[in-house]
């Protein structure tokens, strides 16, 4: 499977490439088909690297601070796993998140705080990326589409 460059994962995910170098060196998301390895060499993003990188666009979109989305991201991964977290739905109230369970429970991923609830559905997510992906892939480009990212089990 090829992957996105690192340039063609900012374009899709709606993020500058300084944004997502950041990310990169400090660890937030790193590229799990090729990382960086000195000077010249290239960082290649899989289909669920790009899901991870918008649910980031996502929540800092809706006010969340970077420093919060990174305790999200880890509490989200230990709770959820890499392979299910587009199915789940995130309650984001003021600069709290909290994840809702297929029970109705929330389980808050920070900390309580003040705001409006939003919930944010991951599915839709993901949605909206194979939307960007399959735009992308009409245009004459090297990348592999998100479904069949997906499909080979990515």
């Amino acid at each position: 499977m090829e992957g996105f460059s690192g340039k063609r994962t900012a374009e899709i995910v709606g993020i500058t490439y300084r944004q997502l170098d950041y990310w990169a060196r400090t660890d937030l998301i790193r590229p799990s088909l090729a990382d960086a390895k000195g000077s010249g060499s290239r960082r290649t993003y899989s289909y669920r690297d790009l899901l991870e990188l918008r649910i980031v666009k996502q929540l800092l979109d809706a006010g969340i601070r970077l420093e919060t989305v990174r305790t999200v991201f880890a509490e989200l991964r230990s709770r959820v796993g890499d392979e299910k977290i587009a199915s789940a739905n995130l309650v984001i109230d003021g600069a709290s998140v909290a994840l809702a369970l297929d029970d109705g429970q929330l389980l808050d991923l920070v900390r309580k705080g003040q705001g409006v609830l939003n919930v944010m559905n991951l599915g839709q997510c993901a949605a909206d990326l194979d939307e960007r992906v399959r735009a992308l892939h009409e245009e004459p480009a090297g990348d592999t589409p998100g479904d069949v990212a997906r499909a080979s089990g990515s």
